[in-house]
């Protein structure tokens, strides 16, 4: 076990469960070489200096990697103690074993071997199974979170016996909290309304730049008691820099210009009072009071003490009320 050098932890916020959330949290899908190798170095400098940080909150998932980011933030995890840090991964996207895909590389995205292909199941011994792999690969007993991981064309039976296997799992201690992750917010807020879920991760659909999860998600939450992790804060890139590159991408495609002009505009304001865009997006996603955390998808300790410290920054409170004002954001943003 890592020996443990002193250091504060952040601020939490309980889910209704008690599960306790870190106001940052580290995002596993680099962890399994999203879009390139990470190299074990990077992989372990992220999770030291979350730690380090005080950030106790680890998401992975059997998508990232094929299971190679849940083999490996387990294995980081293993050199601290259990009950000192709250993991969340995801279930519903099946690992399929592929055994003609020798020499192939994934098509999902991740630069790791093609030995399984998803498939989407939300059925009841679907997420049973998925979760028992998902336990083996970490190494661990328990696990703090599970979400349903992109449930969109699912909703039958994912909100029938895809939850319910979760609520299982909630009932027998496996699993805390249980919830959906997704990149819409109209459905999830349906999740919230009608089945009993703890949690959502919703994906870049309340940001700096855009806040659909304002008319349906975000009051849903509140109404119900369910937390809402902050995910894809800075767009998928569009938000990650002071300003925007005109080849910047936006939902993990070529961003339209409109859009661009739009970020470009927010910067501009951002930089009259003092700060910068991807500052201001990192405390734009906290400031509802849905929000319990954000979860920030970080390669190595640079990206994960540069996303704190921007949380961690005294922006100027006019600097909303001017992009209120400008028409930049909505009246109500912050709930």
């Amino acid at each position: 076990m890592r020996e443990e050098e002193p250091s504060e932890r952040m601020p939490t916020v309980r889910l209704r469960t008690g599960t306790p959330l870190t106001r940052f949290g580290l995002g596993g899908a680099q962890l399994g070489n999203l879009g390139r190798v990470t190299t074990d170095e990077q992989a372990r400098s992220a999770v030291d200096t979350a730690w380090d940080r005080g950030a106790r909150l680890f998401d992975t998932a059997p998508h990232y990697g094929l299971g190679y980011s849940e083999r490996r933030l387990g294995e980081l995890l293993a050199e601290h103690p259990r009950d000192e840090y709250v993991l969340s991964t995801k279930a519903g996207r099946t690992l399929v074993p592929q055994d003609h895909a020798e020499g192939q590389l994934d098509d999902g995205g991740f630069a790791v071997p093609a030995a399984y292909r998803r498939a989407f199941d939300f059925s009841r011994d679907a997420i049973l199974r998925g979760v028992e792999s998902s336990l083996e690969r970490l190494g661990v007993d328990r696990l703090d979170i599970v979400y349903l991981h992109d449930p969109d064309d699912h909703w039958a039976v994912a909100s029938t016996e895809g939850i319910g296997a979760l609520i299982e799992l909630r009932d027998q201690g496996v699993v805390r909290s249980v919830g959906v992750g997704m990149n819409q917010s109209a459905l999830p807020a349906r999740f919230v309304r009608e089945t009993d879920i703890d949690v959502v991760m919703l994906a870049g659909r309340y940001t700096l730049l855009e806040q659909p999860a304002l008319a349906d998600l975000l009051p849903a939450a509140l109404a119900h008691g369910v937390g809402i992790v902050n995910v894809g804060i800075y767009n998928s890139g569009l938000l990650a820099r002071p300003r925007v590159a005109p080849d910047a991408t936006y939902d993990y495609i070529p961003a339209p210009p409109a859009l661009i002009a739009r970020a470009n505009a927010i910067a501009d304001v951002c930089e009259e009072f003092g700060t910068d865009l991807p500052t201001a997006a990192m405390q734009f996603g906290l400031r509802h009071p849905a929000v319990s955390s954000v979860v920030l998808g970080c390669r190595d300790g640079r990206q994960v003490a540069e996303g704190i410290e921007r949380l961690e920054v005294d922006v100027d409170g006019a600097l909303w009320d001017a992009l209120i004002a400008r028409g930049l954001l909505p009246e109500g943003v912050f709930g």
